[in-house]
């Protein structure tokens, strides 16, 4: 096998994923598993870590570059937040080495927007956002990377300006497992981007999102009074949601430049229908590779330039 040139982990909550990477950036194997933070925090991260570079025999002095919450307050080493308005590559300046371990692993920090009516945080999504707009070529942007805390970032030129969170995720698991929408999905399949039931609650809320507590409530009523199934019903709460998100992130603004979706599998699909039935333009580019890239990148500009070029 080609020798790696190090590794790249993106390490979220829940999940842990790990790529050993060649000079050329080429993938050489991979790790995932459910060795999020949650999990690390009592196993021990550099236990995880080791365990996963041993079971792909990676050289025992091979660096890595981590993005993601090893990098939380919670995490294994605290990386901090670069302030927005910022521009992209600052994030590379504020990566942290971890300290009693022999090889060098960095940590990449968060982005933080402290608006006093506005405060926001992202973490690993700053790695994705730096890997998606390598080769854009236009000036301003939106980026939408769904997920249980979907992000919009808004970028001007290589300035991240602003960004929102939106918890769309976490709001169809709370209300499908804990609220009295419970009953009308319980017992759903899945469905597709193409459901008519998911597509017209996309719309519906996109147009009317001061009405969404009482769209929300149809998933109930259409149960009841309209013999909605148990998967339409699980459609209907999930384009709500999106519909909701896609309202508040981009709001009256008459100019709506293409939207960068960074998705992957049934989300991608999802948002994809979902843009799509309101008619705005969007290009998508994969979750993952968008992630290794920034990654890449950082791992370029932090463990493998000379002394003299690193940040």
């Amino acid at each position: 096998m080609t020798k790696p040139a190090y590794a790249a982990v993106d390490w979220g909550t829940s999940s842990f994923r790990l790529w050993l990477m060649d000079a050329e950036d080429t993938v050489l194997a991979e790790r995932r598993s459910s060795e999020g933070m949650t999990t690390a925090a009592q196993t021990g991260f550099p236990q995880v870590l080791t365990a996963h570079l041993s079971a792909l025999a990676a050289p025992s002095d091979l660096p890595v570059i981590v993005c993601g919450m090893a990098g939380a307050r919670q995490g294994w080493v605290e990386a901090g937040y670069v302030d927005v308005p910022a521009p992209l590559p600052a994030v590379l300046a504020g990566a942290v080495r971890v300290s009693g371990i022999d090889r060098d692993v960095r940590i990449l920090p968060g982005l933080a927007q402290r608006h006093a009516d506005a405060p926001d945080v992202m973490r690993g999504e700053e790695t994705q956002l730096l890997g998606a707009l390598q080769s854009a070529a236009e000036s301003r942007q939106i980026v939408c990377m769904p997920g249980t805390h979907s992000k919009w970032v808004t970028v001007t030129d290589d300035l991240v300006t602003s960004f929102s969170t939106f918890m769309t995720g976490e709001l169809f698991d709370l209300l499908s497992k804990h609220s009295v929408l419970s009953h009308s999905v319980a017992g759903a399949a899945s469905f597709d981007a193409d459901c008519p039931t998911f597509l017209s609650a996309v719309k519906a809320a996109f147009r009317a999102p001061q009405r969404v507590s009482n769209i929300l409530f149809t998933v109930r009523s259409g149960t009841l009074l309209q013999d909605l199934s148990p998967t339409d019903a699980a459609a209907r709460l999930s384009g709500t949601l999106i519909g909701l998100e896609i309202a508040g992130a981009l709001g009256s603004a008459a100019e709506r430049p293409v939207i960068r979706l960074v998705a992957s599998g049934k989300l991608r699909s999802l948002y994809e229908g979902a843009l799509s039935v309101l008619s705005l333009s969007f290009q998508t580019i994969d979750a993952d590779e968008a992630v290794r890239r920034g990654l890449s990148a950082a791992a370029h500009k932090i463990l493998l330039a000379k002394p003299e070029e690193k940040p």
